[in-house]
């Protein structure tokens, strides 16, 4: 079993919502870190670990970002992080894996479904391995009590319930500091 950690520099935690029906509002997290435990032979025997700072959510308009900090929404000063924790790996495929899981939004824990596709691997300029890996879910934020709304009066709501959530990870392996000793003195 190797340990991968997200590498935040070439990582991105984002999500998008329609905004008055019509149009699709984009934002990430600029705060995040999360943990991959994984073998190669058993890939069902993985798992995940994903933190979030909450009040680092920014979708490059400033009100917006407000107002989503707020106790309308995310609650940041009273919820200031928010985790996924897998509970199973279902391989599908050599590249592909459902990773069904725990998202905990304030005080609501629920579960999700990730569909993940690893997306290629490289050696790091410090000859670290690297991998790649896409992963998207759907959810309906009102089963985490991010209800707040309003009507329009065309009909409809500013906010849609729907929140497709997605990850564009780079995880780096971390390799043992024995390990890795011996390798530089070798």
């Amino acid at each position: 079993m190797s340990t991968w950690t997200f590498d935040n520099s070439h990582s991105l935690v984002g999500f998008s919502a329609k905004h008055m029906m019509i149009s699709t509002v984009r934002g990430s997290f600029e705060d995040f870190s999360g943990t991959i435990e994984y073998d190669e032979a058993n890939p069902a025997a993985a798992t995940v670990v994903v933190s979030i700072k909450t009040a680092t959510v920014t979708t490059n308009w400033q009100q917006r970002d407000d107002h989503l900090r707020s106790p309308d929404f995310l609650d940041v000063a009273t919820w200031p992080e928010m985790t996924f924790r897998s509970t199973s790996v279902e391989p599908k495929g050599k590249d592909r894996a459902l990773i069904h899981g725990e998202l905990t939004i304030k005080d609501v824990t629920r579960p999700v479904t990730l569909d993940a596709e690893i997306v290629g691997s490289a050696n790091g300029f410090d000859g670290k391995r690297n991998v790649a890996f896409e992963a998207r879910t759907k959810i309906d934020r009102e089963q985490w009590g991010l209800t707040w709304n309003m009507g329009l009066e065309t009909g409809g709501v500013l906010v849609g319930k729907q929140i497709t959530i997605e990850l564009d990870v780079r995880a780096v392996e971390q390799v043992p500091a024995a390990t890795e000793a011996a390798t530089a003195t070798a």
